[in-house]
């Protein structure tokens, strides 16, 4: 099992830098940060910028994996993007984990662009992902989509896919199979529950899906589990935690990714148990 820990953008750099720093020598194998203009968990909350504070991250940190938790198309454009993606992969020297979701509320709003369907927001997001697969693959990308288009984007210096593996978060079905077909890694969150029997029982289900598609493609990927969308925190107790992780575990999930401790919700929980799990040892 690989370890995470998600680190919300809710505060000036000035005050996260050594969170990002401390959880390098925790032995965390990797930190996230939302990807969010507004985010709906803390609306009345500064809120900064996900591919800036990476930046910053990287130029802190040495080899600690770093996640954007997730990057979605409501307020991104994937040719556009797709350079700061080639850009902080350079600075980081490949230690960019790139998560890539449908995206929610109140981001869609926020531009004031068209209101898609559940099932058009599915159909853009993949078109989003496939394009921007292709501009960290090629040179002189053209492309005339549904939902965006891209004229001679240029690629000079060679594919970045090699270093940045896409990973694409996903609950339902139908974005399962796409990221068992087209994805380097799956991050999932579950889905609403009351209880961690009912929320695991609904990952189960889930794998099942993922693994079906996996076996049809005769490829594997890297499975990400986000244990705070539970409706337990995972650090609000070692015992509670290691509980999480075998269960993780037993549902074939590599990763698992917590969120930095705070005194208040969301993500309420003992920082007193973050200090001894690392004190104990994440391997």
């Amino acid at each position: 099992m690989r370890y995470g820990i998600c680190i919300l953008p809710d505060r000036p750099w000035s005050q996260t830098r050594q969170q990002w720093q401390r959880a390098e020598e925790m032995g965390f194998d990797h930190a996230w940060t939302y990807d969010h203009l507004v985010w709906g968990g803390l609306p009345q909350s500064q809120w900064f910028s996900c591919i800036p504070t990476l930046t910053a991250a990287a130029g802190v940190t040495e080899h600690i994996g770093l996640g954007a938790f997730v990057v979605s198309p409501n307020f991104r454009h994937p040719v556009a993007f797709s350079r700061e993606v080639q850009t902080l992969v350079d600075i980081s020297g490949g230690r960019f984990l790139l998560g890539l979701g449908v995206g929610g509320t109140p981001d869609d709003t926020l531009l004031g662009l068209p209101q898609y369907t559940i099932r058009q927001r599915v159909a853009r997001f993949q078109e989003f992902t496939l394009m921007l697969d292709a501009t960290l693959r090629d040179d002189h990308v053209t492309r005339d989509g549904e939902f965006y288009r891209a004229q001679d984007m240029r690629l000079v210096g060679g594919s970045v896919r090699d270093r940045v593996p896409l990973l694409v978060a996903a609950n339902g079905p139908r974005n399962v199979r796409f990221a068992a077909r087209h994805g380097d890694g799956w991050i999932t969150t579950g889905g609403p529950s009351t209880s961690l029997d009912e929320w695991f029982g609904g990952i189960r289900r889930t794998c099942e899906v993922l693994e079906a598609t996996l076996a049809d493609h005769s490829r594997d990927v890297r499975r990400y589990l986000s244990l705070d969308a539970s409706p337990r925190n995972a650090l609000e107790s070692l015992h509670l935690f290691d509980d999480m992780v075998g269960r993780a575990t037993d549902l074939g999930f590599t990763d698992v990714i917590v969120h930095w401790p705070r005194s208040e919700d969301p993500y309420r929980a003992p920082e007193a148990v973050l200090d001894a799990l690392a004190a104990r040892g994440l391997h």
